[in-house]
């Protein structure tokens, strides 16, 4: 993949960041300090969404001194087209559907390991900030309570305040069960606090490895005044996501800063990334010229802005076309920091990056598996093939692109290039079916797994939640939901 050209999303002229490989760079693992882990990722952002990709309106400064300053990642994809079932993936490094998370607001299962429970084994602090979405519950973003026994804390997160899913303004959230009322973005209210928790355990002199997953820019958008002024020429949907852009990346430059002045921000690997493709009747587009969007197998729903910035051990900032994704962010961590095998759960689907730190590494020996609500499938390297129901097996319709030559998949080469095609179809159902077996338990302690874990539901139908509603039922974000007409709505 070393040389290939970059992708355009607005065909705008694209300023590389182009600096020659050189120089050695010690393994991490070695060092005499364990780095400080951050883990940074947007909801609902799509892949062009950033100024240092051309974008003709939005001004993301914090994201591009990021990408100057580390490794971008121009063909990263997240491990599904939306968000619950993205988020199994970074937690596992194995694809959504081996850990029971098939779409939105399905539960992941209690047996899988987790990136936070290795990492707090190993020593580390581990915290959680902002949506979480892996508990079973289905509707807008209300804090976790205490009884919820797929919280953040049941998944190795010893400090946590989250919300179950999306959240905006002056919202309500949940620390370690109980609930607290903010007042202001989002974005900056959960790295404020993230902020607050790496402080605590730097003065403690413990490594901490901090989770903030934006509820920016998912619907309904509300920005406040200020963030939309550069976007009056928009209808009011696009103004207010883009003015939750603009405060999501402000709040990354906050974060940074709050890096340097720990003085830390040298020896701690921030990972940034969007949990699956942009939207649909944004203005100007959110995927550029990638077709589809979230809830889409094509790239527009797959493919997300991804940065990793590490100066202690990415000691030449560059651009990668090397393909990767959520699946490979735990595996990364455990090679960085020489975990044990047994910290993760088989089969991974992930790989790590580490050497990609360092210099090109040549094509991915790992293919890049997808499977989401029958829709599957697999990219290797300048190849995918999908199919829209992969339960129909052998005689499911396949499409297959050259994703380097065609990034819109424009050009269906199956017919062109049969034997690929068919050789690429059968490690997906192969691929498939092993998902099938992990789907079922097959890879858990247990080796069974119970269907009825897993399965959503609507949180203000729940009985522990009750006793919240009335005073809940006029709040800006909860309103429309908890009326008795949208009462069980099951959108996410």
């Amino acid at each position: 993949m070393a040389g290939m050209k970059p992708f355009t999303p607005f065909s705008l002229p694209l300023l590389l960041i182009l600096v020659a490989v050189g120089g050695w760079l010690a393994r991490p693992a070695q060092a005499a300090e364990r780095p400080h882990i951050v883990l940074v990722m947007a909801d609902d952002m799509g892949w062009a969404q950033t100024e240092y990709y051309g974008h003709p309106i939005l001004k993301t400064p914090n994201l591009n001194a990021m990408a100057e300053n580390g490794l971008r990642l121009d063909r990263f994809y997240a491990g599904a087209p939306n968000c619950s079932p993205t988020r199994s993936t970074v937690m596992t490094g194995r694809s959504n559907d081996r850990t029971g998370v098939e779409n939105h607001g399905y539960a992941m299962h209690l047996e899988e390991k987790t990136v936070a429970r290795a990492l707090r084994d190993a020593g580390y602090a581990t915290g959680h900030f902002g949506k979480w979405h892996l508990d079973g519950l289905r509707g807008p973003g209300a804090p976790i309570l205490a009884s919820d026994e797929h919280s953040p804390g049941a998944f190795g997160f010893d400090t946590w305040l989250s919300v179950t899913n999306f959240f905006d303004l002056n919202p309500l959230m949940s620390r370690q069960g109980e609930i607290e009322e903010f007042e202001g973005d989002s974005s900056e209210i959960i790295v404020d606090e993230a902020l607050k928790f790496i402080r605590a355990k730097v003065e403690a002199g413990q490594p901490s490895f901090t989770v903030i997953w934006y509820g920016s820019p998912h619907s309904p958008f509300r920005a406040v005044d200020a963030d939309k002024e550069d976007f009056g020429a928009l209808d009011k949907e696009s103004q207010d996501h883009h003015g939750e852009l603009v405060a999501m990346d402000r709040s990354i430059g906050t974060l940074r800063q709050g890096l340097r002045d720990l003085g830390i921000a040298e020896n701690t690997l921030l990972w940034f990334n969007s949990d699956n493709g942009g939207l649909p009747k944004i203005t100007p587009s959110s995927v550029g010229e990638l077709r589809g969007f979230k809830n889409s197998i094509y790239e527009g729903g797959l493919r997300v802005p991804a940065i990793i910035e590490w100066p202690a051990a990415i000691t030449q900032p560059r651009i990668t076309s090397y393909p990767a994704g959520t699946v490979d962010i735990f595996p990364t961590l455990a090679d960085v920091l020489d975990l044990p095998d047994s910290a993760l759960l088989q089969p991974l689907d992930g790989m790590s990056l580490e050497p990609l730190f360092e210099k090109e590494i040549g094509p991915r020996k790992k293919p890049l598996p997808f499977r989401h609500t029958n829709r599957a499938a697999l990219v290797d390297n300048d190849y995918k093939i999908l199919t829209q129901d992969i339960t129909k097996g052998e005689k499911a319709t396949f499409e297959l692109y050259n994703l380097t030559d065609d990034p819109s998949e424009s050009k269906d080469l199956s017919k062109e290039k049969p034997e690929l095609a068919d050789k690429l179809k059968q490690q997906l159902l192969t691929w498939s079916a092993s998902a099938d077996a992990s789907l079922a338990g097959k890879d858990l302690p247990s080796g069974s797994a119970d269907p009825a874990e897993s399965a959503p539901r609507t949180w203000m139908e729940e009985p522990a939640y009750q006793p919240y509603l009335d005073a809940w039922k006029d709040r800006p974000e909860f309103a429309r939901w908890l009326s008795d007409k949208k009462k069980g709505n099951k959108k996410e």
